[in-house]
Formats: C-alpha cells, sequence, structure tokens
C-alpha cells in the first residue's frame, strides 16, 4: 500500500495509522490474514454519519422541497454509485487493503468496495475528531453531488431518467448494445445507448448493469445540455 499521508491530504484531516489502517482494511484482507478486524464497524459508524450529514445539508439549503423530492435527492448523494465516484476522484483504490481474490478481479475498483471504504473513513474521522469534523469532510466531498440539483434527481435511476426523457422528448425506443470482455474473473462490459436507432452514450463497468447505468447518465447529461428542436 502506498503511503497514506497524501490521502489524508485529500480527505483534510488527520487519522492515526492504527484507526486509517483498519478503516483500509476490507474483510478479504483480514480473512486472509488470520480473522483481523475488518472495516465494517466503521462503513456502519460512518453510514449513520454520511446520511444525517446529507439529510441536514438538503433541508436547510432547499427549504421549498417536499419531503419526498429530499429523500429522493438524499438517495442519489447517499448511493453506491455516487460514493464510488468520489472515491475515485480521491484515488482511494490503491489504499485499500484487500485479499488475493478481490485484487485478481480488480476490487480496488469495485463500486461497492469503493463507497464502503469512503463510509469507513467518515467512522474513523468521527471516532479520532469528533462529529463537526466529520460532517465538515463529509461536506466537502459530496458538495458538488449536492449542487448539482438536476442530476441529483435523475441520479437515484439513470434508465428510468433517460427512458422518460426520451419519451418526454418522442425520440424513439431505447435500447443498449453490450460487449464484454476479458477473463471471467475480471470481466468488463461496455455499453452503447441508442435512442430511435441513434447512438448517444457509451459506459463501462463491471457488470451489464453498471454498464448500462453509466451509458443512460451520460446520455442524460448529453440530451439535458441541448434544447430539443422544436423548443
Amino acid at each position: 500500500m502506498p503511503s497514506t499521508e497524501e490521502l489524508l491530504k485529500r480527505l483534510g484531516v488527520e487519522i492515526d495509522a492504527e484507526t486509517l489502517r483498519l478503516a483500509l482494511t476490507h474483510r478479504s484482507y483480514a480473512y486472509e490474514h488470520g480473522g483481523l478486524p475488518t472495516n465494517e464497524r466503521l462503513e456502519f459508524l460512518g453510514d449513520s454519519i454520511l446520511g444525517f450529514s446529507v439529510t441536514d445539508a438538503l433541508y436547510r439549503d432547499n427549504p421549498d422541497l417536499p419531503e419526498g423530492e429530499l429523500a429522493k435527492r438524499r438517495s442519489a448523494v447517499v448511493s453506491t454509485r455516487a460514493l464510488a465516484g468520489v472515491a475515485r476522484d480521491l484515488d482511494l483504490g490503491q489504499y485499500i487493503l484487500l485479499g488475493q481474490g478481490e485484487k485478481l478481479t480488480n476490487g480496488a475498483d469495485k463500486s461497492s468496495i469503493l463507497a464502503d471504504t469512503v463510509e469507513a473513513l467518515i467512522g474513523a474521522t468521527y471516532l479520532v475528531n469528533g462529529i463537526e469534523t466529520a460532517r465538515g469532510m463529509v461536506m466537502r466531498l459530496i458538495s458538488p453531488l449536492l449542487a448539482d440539483a438536476e442530476a441529483l434527481g435523475a441520479g437515484t435511476d439513470w434508465k428510468t431518467s433517460i427512458q422518460e426523457l426520451a419519451a418526454a422528448r418522442k425520440m424513439g425506443s431505447v435500447e443498449y448494445a453490450v460487449q464484454g470482455s476479458g477473463p471471467d474473473h475480471a470481466r468488463t462490459f461496455v455499453a452503447t445507448l441508442r435512442i430511435g436507432g441513434t447512438a448517444y452514450g457509451e459506459g463501462t463497468g463491471h457488470s451489464k448493469k453498471e454498464a448500462e447505468q453509466e451509458a443512460a447518465a451520460v446520455s442524460w447529461r448529453q440530451l439535458r445540455s441541448v434544447e430539443p428542436a422544436d423548443a
């Protein structure tokens, strides 16, 4: 594992070496090294702090939004997909302690592992520094997501959102062309989204579903940036 100094700098907090190592210890590594403690308890703690911090921010910053819309936006921000994006921006994968099996299947870039580790780091920050520092870190990490109100609404389910947008614009049927490559233990999928026979966004992932969601997200943003011809 590379030096964690750069990671702490990106997070903007101080965490002692022992607690930080625990936050970065995936269960696969712990199992292969004699049953070491894992980051799962810290993940449980961080999940609660994340949820509260996001809920508080959304409530205060959007006084006119109804409960249903607030809940929808919160779900988008705390989703595995959103947290994995935060982790990739931090280049977090290189720091996670993984077992050999996860390493062989590119576990350092699996969205579920990345998202769980972000939550564990939030939990570790709380234990070491207290709630205000933990909340401050959460807000630094997710503020770009909170600022993108339209994407927050769509992000709960990109495939449904692109379907609704295409229907509203009478563009035709939405289809996905998916191709897989690589060995079974490290399969990568590429999805191309077509609407009315025209290709739009492309997405990649370790599953067909993940690749299709990425393609839908790219296409949604692409279409939203261009007004329909009869607008």
